[in-house]
């Protein structure tokens, strides 16, 4: 399984970084049959994060045709009221750098990636945000990031509050600690549990909160 991490502006490190071990770690454990990548829209590429001085060297192209998964991070920028700041300031907001990205291949290449049956497509924290954002999540149950639960309801996107969110091939993570868990929950699903279970004790990390998916038997009442 080839796990390409896509990387642009402004990105979330640890939103890259933590499920990019998980995976990296199951294909150790498992002599190579899983396989991670990062890449970018444009390329090879230096990207710089959203935390100053932070980058990451993308390696390839994002290529929907070659990755078994998608990986999709959010932003880090600036938490203030855009109403409160400059111009410029607002400019380092995270809603301007995740907007900043439906200028570029991504969102079309995140759109073949879902198109594809056979790619599996996981964000983590504001990464769904991209895909709403860009009509591509209309009428599917998503999570991300408390702060973009509006954002993502006004893209067409059914919010589901849960760490993880598994719709099939679409997988979403709330906040951005959550992509450990999602990692995690991809290796079980993907690769099995007795791998996972050996990632949790490389990494010392014990899954936390929901998996949520659309099986079983629906609850009667809204809760």
């Amino acid at each position: 399984m080839l796990a390409q991490f896509v990387l642009f502006d402004g990105f979330d490190p640890l939103d890259v970084v933590a499920p990019y071990e998980v995976l990296h770690c199951a294909g150790q454990l498992t002599a190579g049959a899983v396989r991670t990548e990062l890449v970018s829209a444009e390329g090879p590429r230096e990207v710089p994060s959203g935390l100053a001085g932070v980058s990451l060297r993308a390696v390839a192209a994002l290529d929907p045709e070659r990755a078994d998964l998608v990986v999709l991070p959010g932003a880090v920028g600036d938490l203030r009221d855009p109403a409160e700041l400059s111009e410029a300031e607002a400019e380092r907001t995270i809603a301007a750098i995740l907007r900043r990205t439906l200028d570029t291949a991504l969102p079309r290449l995140a759109g073949a990636a879902l198109a594809r049956p056979d790619t599996l497509v996981a964000t983590v924290c504001g990464g769904s945000l991209i895909l709403a954002v860009a009509g591509l999540v209309r009428g599917r149950p998503v999570n991300t990031h408390p702060m973009g639960r509006e954002v993502l309801v006004a893209g067409g996107a059914e919010h589901v509050d849960a760490r993880v969110v598994d719709d099939g091939d679409l997988v979403t993570g709330g906040g951005v600690t959550s992509g450990l868990d999602l990692a995690l929950h991809l290796v079980e699903r993907e690769i099995g549990p007795r791998v996972a279970a050996a990632v949790e004790r490389v990494l010392v990390h014990e899954r936390r909160g929901t998996v949520w998916s659309a099986t079983g038997t629906a609850p009667v009442l809204s809760v």
